[in-house]
């Protein structure tokens, strides 16, 4: 269907001119004199751009474009005017439309600009498009709880996303949730249109993970054949999310607390400084007051990381939540396997209720994700619910062999490789259920997809 396009424009030749060009362009053209008339157009029908003079009859473009938004929000718009004032253009422009353009006009360049408005506009709509989708996905909706500490919890992370502070701390055992709070604070935030970043500080060594952090220059070492940008300046405007801090050197830590202080860095091997404005979510399960008693973590980096801090309680201390995630994880599961289990049988709830999951909320979904995925019946069973290292106690020794040793031998990376490539072919590329698949972690995942070349 070829778009719709309302001209406004007091002068008929005018208005007979861009009809024709329009129309030679393939879209479907409506007219109108003044103000009145483009009203009552765009109150019945429903346009893809508008052509508006700033001056009519009975109006001004400025007015009737604030008219048209008032009933179709999003219809780009552009200004037409043989009054080219730097007032009224910047005016038009605050008002948020798409271009400005003055008598007498190039009729190429207007084609040109009416493609651009609405190249552009469909580029927003998909985007705007996807960030609801991501929303969806991760923002405090996806917070399944019914207990009262994480209920208050909850209420927290909502008021941290909508304030300004740069700095937030995730504490809390592994499995826990850290890795959805974080993105949660991003998608309910300001800055759920830019990016959310994410490493995990174990991944790599040291010289790598500053590499990857705060970017290097051409020449900063032997393979720096190229300018790198970092994590944070990849993440200008959005969030970088820090994992498994507490395991993060002290000399990386002085560097980063530089970073939060002075809010600017230098790539490797770089001399201009680089100062993006990005929120900082860091995690840690380690004991965090342990660490600084044995000077493994900074206390200077500590204070100023736990502006805000997180506790996150760990599943056996909110086991009135297990019911409500394990009947959540069903209904996702269900949905991803594309089966109808109709729910838990009264001994499968029984035994995920009185079970104390020390591996938290992550060993709880893992466990109804394996179940949906095996279960022969109509609902899950007591069977169907594998808890801990039972799954593996009746394993023979021949099955363990879970990769067969050639009898002429093979290169350990070959194998490496090839169980990489598996994962991210059964996962349709999705990296951080690749690095499940393989209990890695997506950092790890990343950087073995460079290393063996998979994304090419």
């Amino acid at each position: 269907m070829s778009a719709r396009i309302l001209v406004v424009d007091d002068e008929k030749l005018i208005r007979w001119s861009l009809r024709e060009r329009l129309t030679a362009e393939g879209y479907d053209v409506a007219e109108a004199a003044d103000g009145a008339a483009a009203r009552q157009l765009v109150e019945t029908d429903s346009f893809a751009l508008a052509l508006l003079d700033l001056r009519l009859p009975d109006t001004d473009g400025i007015t009737l474009f604030k008219d048209i938004r008032a009933v179709q929000p999003d219809v780009p718009v552009i200004i037409i005017t043989a009054y080219s004032t730097v007032e009224t253009a910047v005016e038009a422009l605050k008002c948020g439309a798409a271009d400005y353009v003055t008598k007498p006009f190039d009729m190429d360049e207007l084609a040109l600009a009416v493609e651009k408005a609405l190249r552009t506009h469909a580029l927003e709509t998909r985007v705007s498009s996807e960030v609801s989708a991501q929303k969806a996905r991760f923002g405090l909706g996806n917070i399944v709880a019914r207990s009262p500490q994480m209920l208050e919890i909850k209420d927290l992370i909502g008021r941290i996303a909508q304030s300004e502070t740069s700095t937030v701390l995730l504490l809390g055992e592994s499995g826990t949730g850290k890795d959805m709070v974080a993105r949660a604070i991003h998608y309910e935030s300001k800055r759920v249109d830019q990016p959310f970043v994410d490493i995990t500080c174990t991944a790599l060594p040291e010289t790598l993970l500053e590499s990857e952090l705060f970017g290097y220059e051409k020449g900063a070492f032997t393979d720096a054949k190229a300018r790198k940008k970092g994590l944070f300046e990849v993440a200008d405007g959005g969030t970088v999310f820090l994992d498994e801090i507490g395991d993060m050197t002290t000399g990386l830590q002085t560097k980063l607390l530089r970073v939060l202080e002075d809010k600017r860095f230098k790539r490797v091997g770089g001399t201009v400084d680089v100062a993006p404005d990005v929120r900082v979510i860091a995690a840690t399960n380690r004991d965090l007051d342990e660490a600084l008693h044995q000077g493994r973590f900074r206390d200077d980096l500590y204070y100023r990381l736990s502006t805000v801090p997180i506790v996150l309680p760990p599943l056996r201390e909110r086991s009135g939540d297990v019911p409500l995630l394990a009947d959540h994880f069903l209904t996702v599961y269900n949905n991803e396997f594309h089966r109808d289990l109709k729910g838990f049988s009264d001994k499968a709830m029984r035994r995920i209720r009185t079970y104390d999951w020390p591996g938290n909320v992550r060993e709880l979904r893992n466990a109804i994700e394996r179940a949906v995925l095996l279960a022969s019946g109509e609902e899950l069973d007591e069977d169907d619910i594998v808890l801990g290292r039972s799954a593996f106690r009746n394993v023979s020794r021949a099955s363990r062999d879970l990769v067969k040793l050639p009898d002429h031998g093979c290169k350990l990376h070959d194998i490496e490789r090839d169980l990489l490539r598996q994962a991210l072919e059964r996962t349709r590329g999705n990296r951080t259920r690749a690095a499940e698949l393989l209990g890695l972690t997506r950092d790890q995942v990343r950087y073995k997809v460079a290393k063996y070349e998979l994304d090419s």
